[in-house]
């Protein structure tokens, strides 16, 4: 018997997604295909003009310009922005930092301050069952 391994592909849109990238503004070619695991890799290692030209310019998806602004994805639809913006269009808003865009960095700080709290109080959890544990086995 002939094992051959069958080739991972996924959807155009999936492979937007894991690029970081807006499909409505890749090639044709692109939106229209599919795409291997090994051309996806292909286009990470080595990105093609077009790529580079994307993720440098825009427009981006909205989970790429929340990451730019600082702020959630529903932050941005709180702010009203729905749709994709340029690089150009983010960099104008960080300049005029709207007060909507100033509340909600101060809610994103807000909630990467609760997590890190949290996180630590996890981690000192962790620690102190680990100590008392410590204490239960028995000598040799």
């Amino acid at each position: 018997m002939t094992s051959h391994q069958n080739t991972q592909t996924m959807k155009p849109a999936t492979a937007a997604k894991k690029l970081g990238v807006y499909l409505e503004a890749t090639p044709t070619e692109f939106q229209e295909g599919v795409v291997s695991r090994t051309e996806l890799n292909a286009l990470q290692a080595d990105p093609p003009e077009w790529l580079q030209e994307l993720r440098r310019n825009g427009p981006h998806p909205r989970p790429v310009v929340a990451a730019k602004l600082g702020i959630s994805i529903a932050g941005l639809a709180r702010g009203g922005i729905t749709e994709p913006l340029t690089t150009e269009q983010i960099e104008a808003l960080k300049r005029e930092l709207p007060e909507w865009l100033q509340k909600e960095r101060a809610t994103q700080a807000e909630v990467r301050k609760e997590a890190a709290r949290i996180k630590a109080q996890k981690a000192e959890k962790a620690e102190k069952a680990e100590r008392a544990g410590q204490g239960d086995s028995p000598r040799s």
